[in-house]
């Protein structure tokens, strides 16, 4: 990847492509990250302020071209606590949001600390299985969100309402299907947008729009000025930063992970690859200056970057559009912004819930191990039920205490005695925490002859339970008279014995070419025998 692309050709993208798709996704965020901002208990325009200037953060210094950042429902969801205890706290009207910003601040630090010490790399061990469960608990999650986009005033829609809402949608829904087959010069959600729209102004159609969804959630309408510049009005104290310190670490988190993972998906749909070590920085920076401008902050947002993916944008110019456009409308085009059907956005967001679903989880789960469909429904559901950062926790877990458990299965010894009556234990497999038990099994320490030697040349020594219990076995072999030597032990394996010298003692012959001591007194005395 490029330092900085603003237009990423080689994989089809052009200033066409990331105009027209940046456009479609600004058209998305707003509704968005309205509604997110509601779910925090936080003013709409905080939330439009969040999404144009993670966005824009993300878009210009991120590691993923094409990505898209703004403000989510995963972080949201932690928000709600953090401002109502924060409103409680502080004593004063809107103090929540205050520590909002704090937290915010603090969040962004943790990211860019997380980007500079490139722990961004660590994504690579979140398994295939996890990634599954996370898309399919993501596409579940997008699915339920917009299904309150069928409640007005907190009612479900009934009668000749419903019927609109749910023949705009499918009429979105058709045209986004279609219009590839017509042309593929022009974005198919924009066309869809852009359709349903007009059809809606033309003929009168009574149905809401961001307008009427903003003021049937209190708002007062999208439009305001630029976000300015404010240091969070909270009183520096140990008090105050133990409050937030757990909601910042929380959020970090989410963010992090959210952010990666959606790099991963997006390096996939594009056969590219981005920098995760960079995007933890730009994320961290992004959520730094929502703190002191007054916006919610957020991370990269799957829905909107598929959109942006699907309709053609590719490089940087598609989000940075994406992010001016968004504050166009907040300054400029509210007015028209305010017309757009909610239909027409909830079919756009579906047709995202259709491409993100991994389908293919029917077709393999009776194909793949057992331990993997498990893993891929915990995920699933536990990002519905809870948050991404519990469900990939639990995800990454459950994967490697099954990896533990089958790799402890496969220690074994190939065991046989030399003419000279030395007993040789050939190990395979790796002898970590997990195998030692049945490592140990192998050997029997009374019936063995004097002499045996322990062969690692197909086996490791990976951790320190493992050390340890070399060094009981070597005992139990002492304490019976007998000697024992260890064979073929990589470099890094002895490094590791002799840094856990002063713990345990492991007697380890340091032989070049891998001859215990006996080895080299015979081969000595057949090459005397030889010259006579």
């Amino acid at each position: 990847m490029k330092t900085f692309d603003l237009i990423d050709t080689s994989k089809g993208g052009s200033v066409k492509n990331d105009i027209l798709s940046g456009l479609t996704v600004a058209l998305a965020l707003v509704p968005e990250a309205v509604a997110f901002a509601f779910v925090a208990g936080i003013s709409p325009i905080v939330g439009l302020y969040g999404a144009f200037m993670m966005g824009l953060v993300t878009s210009i210094f991120g590691g993923r071209p094409g990505m898209i950042s703004g403000a989510t429902g995963a972080m949201a969801v932690v928000m709600v606590s953090l401002v109502s205890e924060g409103n409680v706290l502080g004593g004063f009207e809107n103090a929540g949001l205050q520590y909002l910003f704090v937290t915010l601040t603090l969040t962004g630090i943790f990211q860019v600390s997380a980007g500079v010490l490139r722990l961004g790399k660590f994504v690579r061990m979140i398994p295939h299985s996890v990634m599954m469960g996370f898309v399919n608990g993501l596409a579940i999650v997008i699915f339920l969100s917009q299904l309150s986009m069928f409640k007005t005033n907190g009612e479900w829609l009934s009668g000749t309402e419903l019927y609109t809402m749910l023949g705009l949608v499918a009429l979105t829904m058709v045209i986004m299907v279609g219009m590839p087959y017509v042309t593929k010069k022009v974005p198919a959600a924009l066309t869809a947008i852009v359709a349903v729209s007009l059809l809606v102004i033309f003929y009168n159609l009574e149905t809401e729009t961001v307008r009427s969804f903003v003021i049937s959630n209190g708002g007062e309408g999208i439009q305001a000025g630029l976000p300015s510049f404010q240091i969070p009005l909270i009183a520096l104290s140990m008090e105050s930063f133990l409050f937030v310190l757990p909601y910042a670490i929380i959020l970090a988190a989410i963010g992090l992970i959210e952010s990666l993972m959606t790099l991963t998906l997006i390096d996939e749909l594009t056969d590219s690859h981005g920098s995760g070590n960079r995007e933890c920085a730009a994320q961290g920076l992004g959520n730094v200056l929502n703190g002191f401008f007054g916006g919610m902050g957020g991370c990269a947002m799957i829905g909107q970057s598929i959109i942006n993916i699907k309709s053609g944008g590719r490089g940087r110019l598609s989000g940075i559009t994406a992010s001016l456009a968004l504050l166009s409308f907040i300054l400029f085009g509210s007015s028209y912004i305010e017309q757009v059907p909610i239909a027409a956005l909830v079919g756009v967001m579906f047709m995202v819930v259709i491409g993100t679903f991994a389908w293919n989880t029917f077709r393999i789960w009776n194909k793949v191990p057992k331990a993997d469909v498990i893993v891929i429904g915990l995920v699933t559901a536990l990002t519905v039920v809870f948050d991404l950062a519990i469900a990939v926790l639990a995800g990454v877990v459950v994967s490697s205490l099954v990896f533990a458990w089958e790799n402890a299965k496969r220690i074994r010894a190939r065991k046989h005695i030399d003419e000279h009556g030395v007993k040789h234990y050939e190990i395979y497999g790796p002898l970590f925490f997990g195998s030692v038990e049945l490592f140990t099994s192998k050997f029997d320490f009374q019936g063995d002859p004097n002499e045996v030697i322990i062969d690692f040349k197909d086996s490791r020594i990976v951790d320190q339970s493992a050390i340890e219990c070399v060094n009981k076995l070597t005992e139990k072999y002492f304490s019976n008279g007998k000697t024992v030597h260890l064979r073929h032990l990589s470099s890094d394996c002895i490094k590791l014995i002799k840094k856990a010298e002063k713990i345990c003692e492991v007697n380890v012959l340091e032989d070049p070419d891998y001859f215990v001591a006996i080895d080299n007194f015979r081969k000595a005395k057949q090459l005397l025998s030889q010259n006579g």
